[in-house]
């Protein structure tokens, strides 16, 4: 599942974007079943090794849209 949450980012960029459009990104259904599935074992204590690193990927990937759509606010209120 690593490959399909990069996958969608890097199609949503390939398809052009605007501050707006990065504001609105959410990931699709069924990668946050995904990531709550993740969640809910590492929180049981049943995440296999391969899981965790997909759950820290990620985990990454979120991190690397909060910090976009930090900016993409700014350079819309400048525009």
């Amino acid at each position: 599942m690593q490959a399909k949450a990069y996958e969608e980012i890097i199609d949503f960029i390939a398809g052009g974007t605007t501050p707006e459009s990065v504001i609105a990104f959410r990931p699709s259904a069924a990668l946050q079943q995904r990531v709550d599935e993740l969640l809910r074992r590492s929180r049981e204590g049943t995440i296999s090794p391969e899981e965790q690193s997909e759950l820290d990927e990620c985990v990454h990937l979120e991190h690397i849209l909060v910090m976009a759509k930090a900016r993409a606010r700014l350079k819309a209120q400048i525009a």
